[in-house]
C-alpha cells in the first residue's frame, strides 16, 4: 500500500462559504476573477453571490438539495456556484455546448430544484418543457447583498458539487463531492505548491471538467486572481501565449492535450512566459517528449508536475513534481499518493501487487466520492469494501485503470482496462502505442483505437504535413513490437475533443465505422 500521511497543520474550517468568507475578508478589494467581458474583486464576488442565493431562497425553503447552472464559462457562473453554497445545497454544473437529449437524461435523475440560467440561454431549457423552475439572472434586481447565513447548516459531509462523467450505459452518472473532500484536496494543493494570494492563474478546465475544482478553490481559500481564460485562444497557440504574457499568468492546469498543441505549434521560444513558474497538467498522459519542449524554453526554475486521478476521487490522488531530466522516450510517473490518500494496487486474485506487478489502481481517503447522484447499483459496484480489511467499513474506488509501482517507489499509469486489447494473441495498451506514436515524430498530436469487427490498430493523428505510412511503420518498429505498428493510418485537420478538452475516443470509434 502507497500512501503519504504527514499531517496537515492548517486549521480547518466546517464548509467551503467559510474559507471564502475569510477570503473576502483579508482581500476585499483584490480581483478574484477575470473573464472576457468583466472582472470582480472578492468583494464584489460575495455580494453578487449572496443576491443570487437570495433569488433562490425567497420562493421557498430549499435546504441541501442539487441545484442546476446552466450558463457559459464565467463569472456570473462562479458566483452562482457559490450563491448555491451560499445557500446551503450543491450545484451541478451544465455543458452549455451538450445535446438538448443529454441535459434532458442529465435532468431527469438530477430532478434539481432550480436551474439557474441567463437570457442567452433559457430559451433552449423553455424548449425541453422540463417542469423544474428556472432562475434567469438577468432578471436578478441588484440589491443590496442579503444577509445569509443559510451555509451554517452545512456540515462538512454534504454535498458541494455534483459533477457528470460518462456512463457505460448512455445515461450520464453524476458524481457526489462533498465539502470535506475539497477542503482536503484544496489544503494539499496550497501547501505541496506553495500557492498564496500573489497567484494568478489561468483557467483551461470546462467548469463540468473535475479539472476545474483547482483552479476556482485555489481562489476561494487564497485570494489568488482566477483567470477565465477565452476558450478561443485554446485553438490559436500564439494568442494563448500572448495572453499569458499579457496577464503575467504564474500557475496553470491544463490537460496535457492543450500543451502538445502548443508544443506542437512552435510558438515557445527560449525565456518564454517568464512569469509562469508553475505547469501542472492533469487527465490525460502527458508525452515526455512534449514536456521537454516546454521545459527548454521557459526558465529552469518553472515547476512542472504531472497529476493524476478520476472525477470520483476530488480531481486528484497522484502526484509526481519533475525533478529530473526524462529523455523523449521514457514515460512519466503519475508519483505517489496525496497526503491523507491511499492508493492500493490489486491484482486479478484481489491480492496486492508486488513491485512492477500490474494491477487495478484503487484508492481509499477523505477524497473519495460518497457514489453516484440517485445510483445506488453503480455506487455500490465500483466503491467496495477493501479486501484486505474485513474488521469495519472501509471504502475503496477502483478505478478501472491498470498501473504498478516501480522499485523507485514510483506509481506508473499503463492504461485504462477497456484500452487494453488482445490483437493478434497479444494483450496490448493502446496507451504504450499512443506514447510511441508522440515521442517518435515531431508536431504530431494522436490517438490509437482499436477496431474488433476487422481487428485494426488504427492511428488517428493531427499534423500539419501528411506521414507516409512507411515512414511511420518504420521509426514504430524500433521503439515497439511489430505486432503493435498500427494497421491504418487516418490524419485529420483537427482531433475532436469532448467536454472535458480531452481527446474524444468514443466519437473516433464512431468515425472509423462510418
Amino acid at each position: 500500500m502507497i500512501g503519504d500521511t504527514s499531517p496537515n497543520e492548517a486549521a480547518m474550517k466546517i464548509n467551503l462559504i467559510e474559507y471564502f468568507e475569510a477570503t473576502v475578508e483579508a482581500y476585499p478589494e483584490k480581483i478574484a476573477l477575470i473573464d472576457e467581458n468583466t472582472s470582480l474583486t472578492f468583494q464584489e464576488l460575495r455580494s453578487r453571490s449572496k443576491v443570487y442565493a437570495h433569488a433562490i431562497l425567497k420562493n421557498k425553503d430549499v435546504v441541501k438539495k442539487p441545484i442546476a447552472v446552466y450558463l457559459p464559462k464565467s463569472v456570473e457562473a462562479v458566483s452562482a456556484f457559490l450563491a448555491i453554497l451560499y445557500s446551503g445545497n450543491s450545484y451541478a454544473p451544465l455543458d452549455i455546448g451538450s445535446p438538448v437529449k443529454r441535459i434532458q437524461q442529465l435532468l431527469e435523475v438530477l430532478k434539481p430544484e432550480y436551474i439557474i440560467t441567463d437570457t442567452d440561454c433559457i430559451e433552449k431549457l423553455e424548449s425541453l418543457n422540463l417542469g423544474i423552475e428556472l432562475i434567469n439572472i438577468d432578471r436578478i434586481e441588484s440589491n443590496p447583498a442579503p444577509d445569509i447565513k443559510s451555509y451554517g447548516n452545512c456540515i462538512d459531509t454534504d454535498p458541494a458539487y455534483i459533477m457528470h462523467t460518462s456512463g457505460s450505459t448512455g445515461v450520464p452518472k453524476g458524481v457526489v463531492i462533498s465539502h470535506k473532500s475539497i477542503i482536503d484536496f484544496i489544503h494539499w494543493v496550497i501547501e505541496t505548491f506553495k500557492v498564496a494570494s500573489e497567484e494568478k492563474i489561468s483557467n483551461q478546465a470546462p467548469f463540468v471538467f473535475d479539472n476545474s475544482t483547482l483552479d476556482i478553490y485555489l481562489m476561494v481559500f487564497t485570494g489568488a486572481t482566477l483567470h477565465l481564460t477565452p476558450e478561443h485562444f485554446f485553438i490559436f497557440p500564439k494568442k494563448l501565449i500572448d495572453y499569458l504574457e499579457a496577464n503575467q499568468i504564474s500557475f496553470i492546469f491544463w490537460v496535457p492535450s492543450v500543451l502538445v498543441q502548443v508544443a506542437n505549434m512552435g510558438v515557445l521560444r527560449k525565456d518564454s512566459l517568464p512569469s509562469l513558474k508553475k505547469v501542472l497538467f492533469c487527465g490525460e498522459i502527458m508525452p515526455t517528449k512534449h514536456l521537454n519542449i516546454w521545459r527548454s524554453n521557459l526558465s529552469r526554475s518553472t515547476l512542472y508536475a504531472n497529476l493524476y486521478g478520476p472525477t470520483e476521487i476530488t480531481d486528484v490522488c497522484t502526484y509526481h513534481i519533475i525533478e529530473r531530466d526524462y529523455p523523449d522516450q521514457e514515460p512519466l510517473p503519475i508519483g505517489k499518493a496525496c497526503r491523507n490518500t491511499e492508493i492500493i494496487l490489486l491484482n486479478n486474485e484481489n491480492k496486492l501487487c508486488s513491485i512492477d506487478e500490474h494491477g487495478e489502481l484503487c484508492i481509499r481517503g477523505s477524497c473519495l466520492s460518497p457514489g453516484y447522484w440517485k445510483n445506488h447499483d453503480k455506487t455500490t459496484e465500483v466503491f467496495v469494501q477493501n479486501p484486505h480489511n474485513t474488521a469495519y467499513l472501509d471504502l475503496i474506488y477502483r478505478t478501472g485503470d491498470i498501473a504498478y509501482q516501480n522499485s523507485n517507489g514510483n506509481i506508473m499509469f499503463v492504461g485504462r482496462k477497456d484500452l487494453q486489447i488482445k490483437h493478434l494473441g497479444y494483450r496490448i495498451e493502446l496507451g504504450e502505442i499512443e506514447h510511441a506514436v508522440l515521442s517518435s515524430f515531431d508536431n504530431l498530436s494522436a490517438c490509437v483505437v482499436y477496431d474488433e469487427v476487422r481487428k485494426e490498430i488504427i492511428l488517428f493523428y493531427q499534423s500539419l504535413n501528411t506521414i507516409e505510412v512507411p515512414d511511420f511503420r518504420i521509426k514504430l518498429s524500433k521503439v515497439i513490437p511489430k505486432y503493435m505498428v498500427p494497421t491504418k493510418y487516418i490524419q485529420l485537420n483537427e482531433l475532436p475533443k469532448n467536454a472535458s478538452g480531452k481527446i474524444d475516443r468514443n466519437y473516433l470509434n464512431k468515425y472509423n465505422n462510418i
